[in-house]
């Protein structure tokens, strides 16, 4: 098993959370993977210290993604 530390595990986190909203906003049916996404926002759950840092992370995604802050 890998073991992400300071820039590695911020990547991590950022690529979860961009994950999740892509994911997250696919139209719901057979196609749209609800078991990955369940998944990644228990991983994010476990890797993010505060309902805070999972908001900077999330603000973060949808600046890359949208060009604002969501």
């Amino acid at each position: 098993m890998a073991l992400f530390e300071q820039r590695d595990l911020h990547l991590v986190k950022k690529a979860l959370c961009l994950s999740v909203l892509v994911m997250g906003e696919q139209p719901e049916g057979p196609f749209r993977p609800d078991s990955d996404l369940a998944d990644m926002k228990d991983l994010l759950d476990r890797l993010l210290r505060s309902d805070k840092e999972l908001g900077l992370y999330m603000r973060s995604a949808h600046l890359i993604l949208k060009g604002s802050p969501g």
